[in-house]
């Protein structure tokens, strides 16, 4: 007759080190991911589409029109204050916020502002165009702080342009 032998069953141990080297090393990865994930949103203003009152018609209204070889600030009451030409095939945002830094010690009182991107305006031209007309970089107190410039902006679409109309009507 034949024997059967019983094992001895032993409860077997986990061995986990695996694991715990794996978090060890996952969770400050996730943590230092997180950091540099931040999300901006920005507040927009958007024109409305009913008729605007003759108020608001004679309110002055500042304007940066961004076209594929300029960039053009404008008011509604004036016309042009100033055009901007590329720099290097790139647009000039320097300038851009000079310029707005001058415009704010003119219209102290003046928070809002219009940018007009025409239909190919890159994406992020139209970032940059944003950070330079809400904020600059000022030295307060030996301190670098972001001073106010517009930093209620409102959307629009740049007007046609003459010269590319009549270049599109003659051919």
């Amino acid at each position: 007759m034949r024997r059967k032998h019983r094992r001895l069953r032993s409860d077997a141990d986990l061995d986990i080190t695996p694991f715990m080297n794996l978090m060890i090393v996952l969770v400050p990865v996730l943590l230092l991911n997180m950091v540099f994930a931040h999300t901006t949103v920005l507040e927009l203003n958007f024109p409305n589409t009913s008729g605007s009152s003759a108020e608001e018609q004679q309110e002055l209204q500042l304007q940066v029109m961004i076209f594929d070889d300029q960039l053009v600030v404008a008011d509604n009451q004036g016309g042009v204050i100033k055009a901007i030409p590329l720099k290097e095939a790139a647009y000039d945002y320097e300038t851009l916020g000079k310029v707005m830094q001058e415009l704010k010690r003119r219209l102290p009182e003046k928070r809002n502002i219009t940018i007009m991107p025409s239909s190919d305006t890159p994406y992020q031209a139209l970032v940059s165009v944003m950070d330079s007309v809400r904020s600059y970089e000022a030295v307060v107190a030996g301190d670098v702080v972001n001073a106010e410039l517009f930093p209620e902006i409102s959307l629009g679409d740049a007007p046609e342009r003459a010269d590319r109309a009549e270049a599109e009507a003659s051919s």
